[in-house]
This record gives C-alpha cells, structure tokens and sequence, in this order.
C-alpha cells in the first residue's frame, strides 16, 4: 500500500494491483465505488450498509432499463 495516501481509491487501487488484475479492470472498479460514493451524496461507503448498495443498485438498474428503453425506441 502506498505510504503517502490514505485514501479509499488509493487503498483500492493498491490491493487490485497485489493481486495483478488488469488496469481496465482496476480502473472499472475504482469507477464504480466513485459512482457508489456520489450516488450517495459523497458519504463514505464504511458508513453505509446493505440498504444505501440495494439504493445504489436498484437506482442503476432502473437508469439502465430506462436507456435500453430509449435506445430501442429509436430503433423502430
């Protein structure tokens, strides 16, 4: 882990390299806790439990149904 940060992203990206994963992987990663964090006002996920990932989850399953929706709808 680096010594000079201390921060969540940088925590992350730290352990995704000690175990190798690919850079698109660990930059996929990171881009869906930052998601998680600002869907969630910019509160920090060890103060969030399972009800603030279903809102998170169910918020991004519902957008993604809606954008599905509207791109076949200018396919017809």
């Amino acid at each position: 882990m680096s010594q000079r940060s201390n921060k969540l992203l940088d925590r992350v990206r730290d352990a995704i390299q000690r175990k190798h994963y690919s850079y698109h992987t660990e930059r996929r990663y990171v881009e869906w806790i930052r998601q998680f964090i600002l869907f969630h006002n910019k509160r920090h996920p060890s103060k969030m439990d399972a009800p603030e990932l279903e809102a998170f989850l169910t918020h991004l399953a519902l957008e993604r149904k809606a954008a599905v929706m509207l791109i076949q709808s200018y396919g017809n």
